[in-house]
């Protein structure tokens, strides 16, 4: 699965799942700020990635991700 791939089902679950704002999506979004994403809606997330993408993610994951890219960058880390 290609960048523009993970990218795009990304943004599409963020827009029909965590009712985000299409101009809201940008790489440089932070993740609790700018997509106002909460410690549950983070629990839903992880639960739509490992259903989307088959990959498994933890806490520790999330230590260093703070804006959407981040976010994309560690997906398609998963995936390799």
């Amino acid at each position: 699965m290609n960048k523009e791939v993970i990218i795009e089902k990304i943004n599409d679950f963020l827009v029909d799942e965590f009712e985000v704002e299409t101009e809201d999506i940008s790489p440089e979004a932070n993740l609790k700020e700018t997509l106002e994403l909460d410690s549950l809606d983070f629990v839903d997330l992880v639960v739509s990635i490992e259903s989307n993408f088959g990959v498994k993610l933890v806490g520790e994951d999330f230590v260093n991700i703070i804006t959407l890219q981040d976010f994309y960058d560690l997906i398609e880390n998963k995936l390799k």
